[in-house]
């Protein structure tokens, strides 16, 4: 299995609830339709002590599975309307998790 995770500051005009619910709708309306997308969750409501506004986990059957979710269309069409033109910084992780 292969968690992949995301951190995004958002640019500070759409650092709204509308646009963070918005995110976390069309991103988690993504498994089911990418195939080896197993689990997603977005945290759209940080504690205080955090630096970053959203946060994207989620679980992918292989490294395979990673590789075309990245490209399948659903994917690009939601990070192309509903995450890229709104945020500011992105940080990724990737790892094979093998417990």
């Amino acid at each position: 299995m292969v968690k992949h995770i995301i951190l995004w500051n958002l640019k500070e005009e759409f650092n709204t609830a509308n646009v963070k619910e918005e995110m976390k709708r069309q991103l988690e309306g993504l498994v089911g339709v990418v195939p080896g997308l197993l689990k997603m969750k977005i945290e759209i409501d940080p504690m205080p002590s955090s630096n970053v506004d959203v946060m994207l986990y989620s679980e992918l059957e292989s490294a395979d599975a990673l590789k075309g979710y990245a490209s399948h269309p659903d994917h690009v069409r939601v990070a192309d309307t509903y995450v890229r033109p709104y945020t500011k910084t992105r940080t990724v992780i990737d790892f094979e998790d093998t417990v």
